[in-house]
């Protein structure tokens, strides 16, 4: 439950800033050129708010709910609190950021930029039969109404520019040298599958050397027809990457970690370990009659173990001791490992605050690049059975909270919805985008009536393709 409540908590948090970020992105554009907007709002509100402001009223009303009585709108609110003067409409009639209410509702699975003026999933033809008034977005030149919905993905993309020179500036980059990490890599079933064995170390994908400094090289070594890999710190082998590789992986939610060799950090006391009178800093290379070189033989060691009295060797000073263990019916010695950094030598590369944006960039263009080629295998048969909903997004956060791990994620979804928002489907961003296109091209508006139909298609479309990725991700939780 925990682990569960830490993710979700993770996944909130991150679509709450990339969706404010991408409807601020149209609400920029649409304020610059004078457009009014309705309603500006974090999360959606069927039935009640948790929280709206009006500028124009100079209030804020908690849990408001609005209802028709009698033909008429009427709205109700646990509380109003007045937190500014009112502030009346200026009788030339421009449109200001006063009209627009601010909301927060309750549901945290996205949220909207209501334009005025504008076409979409909730406005039907003769909604938009009246006189346009000059604030309204059907008003404006079509490079302006452009830039409108072009603005949601371009903040996207700029906020994942941005995390990452954060990330650059703040934690710079740093990273274990593949040729440092003597005890290897362990490799998840399927790519033992292809070829791989633990402790192989990678050379190189396709011919081209590959290291931890690339950022991309999980990617290519899957992309790649052919990987060269140094087994036993003597063998060259070469494996070669069946074409369904990738869908092999994403079953199994990895592809490759450094091996971890066991060195205690610190003891708890009155544990096993304790006891027994191991100490800080040694390394446990056997567990009875098993070599544990690494974290990965040691546990199923010990649980082999738990319960009984064990001869537990260690290097400790550059001397082999053994010690007589017990470990708990758990199979637990009772000490934290060293962290793999403190282990083997890293690289770091820091980065100032100048150096740092560049790096966001080509940190931002190489993640969106890499993700726009991977799409190519959503349209398979194997792909489409990948297709995740909140569900596979939530999974990508780790079950402890690690703000670079946070950031790092957040990012790639901000990218992933700037580059899902931008294809021509109607209701999404790029669908608007489209029209406006033909607009420019051909010098005509596309029909109002052929607007409001193509929004209704491409709304259930999206809902058709959210309950089917959805259901994947149901389907595998309790049936795979």
């Amino acid at each position: 439950m925990e682990t569960f409540l830490i993710k979700t908590l993770q996944f909130i948090i991150a679509l709450g800033l990339l969706i404010i970020i991408h409807e601020f992105g149209h609400y920029f554009f649409a304020r610059l050129f004078g457009i009014r907007v309705n309603r500006f709002y974090l999360f959606f509100n069927p039935y009640f708010s948790l929280v709206k402001y009006y500028p124009r009223e100079g209030v804020v009303k908690l849990i408001a709910r609005s209802k028709e009585v009698n033909g008429k709108e009427v709205e109700t609110a646990a509380k109003t609190i007045r937190v500014s003067r009112p502030h009346p409409a200026p009788e030339d009639g421009k449109s200001s950021w006063r009209d627009t209410v601010y909301g927060i509702g309750w549901v945290p699975l996205g949220g909207y930029c209501d334009i005025a003026g504008m076409v979409d999933e909730t406005k039907s033809a003769e909604d938009l039969a009246a006189k346009p008034e000059p604030w309204e977005f059907r008003t404006k030149p079509a490079w302006q109404r452009l830039l409108v919905m072009a603005g949601g993905v371009m903040f996207n993309f700029i906020l994942a520019v941005l995390i990452y020179a954060g990330i650059a500036m703040h934690w710079g980059e740093r990273y274990i040298p593949f040729d440092a990490a003597t005890e290897g890599f362990d490799f998840v079933p399927a790519a033992e599958a292809a070829g791989f064995r633990s402790g192989d170390i990678p050379l190189t994908a396709d011919g081209k050397k590959l290291d931890a400094a690339d950022t991309d090289y999980l990617l290519r070594m899957i992309e790649a027809d052919k990987v060269q890999v140094l087994r036993n710190h003597k063998d060259t082998v070469e494996i070669a990457i069946p074409d369904d590789f990738i869908f092999r992986l994403n079953e199994q939610k990895g592809f490759m970690a450094y091996r971890l060799p066991v060195y205690i950090d610190r003891l708890v006391p009155g544990e096993p370990a304790a006891k027994a009178g191991l100490a800080e800093g040694d390394r446990i290379v056997a567990v009875d009659s098993t070599a544990t070189p690494t974290y990965t033989e040691l546990t199923p060691a010990l649980v082999a173990a738990a319960g009984r009295e064990v001869p537990v060797t260690v290097e400790r000073d550059g001397k082999r001791m053994t010690f007589m263990v017990t470990p708990t019916e758990h199979g637990k010695l009772g000490f934290n490992l060293r962290q793999l950094t403190d282990i083997y030598p890293t690289v770091t590369k820091e980065y100032g605050f100048f150096a740092a944006f560049p790096k966001g960039w080509e940190l931002g263009t190489t993640t969106l690049a890499n993700y726009v080629g991977s799409m190519k295998h959503v349209f398979s048969s194997e792909g489409v059975q990948q297709v995740g909903g909140f569900g596979s997004i939530g999974n990508l956060f780790p079950e402890r909270w690690n703000w670079l791990t946070f950031w790092e994620i957040t990012a790639f979804i901000s990218l992933a919805l700037a580059f899902m928002n931008i294809i021509p489907i109607p209701a999404l961003d790029g669908g608007h985008i489209m029209f406006l296109l033909w607009e420019v091209v051909t010098g005509r508006k596309v029909p109002l009536n052929v607007l409001v139909a193509a929004q209704y298609v491409g709304m259930a479309f999206l809902f058709m393709l959210l309950l089917y990725a959805n259901g994947n991700d149901i389907f595998r939780a309790f049936f795979k």
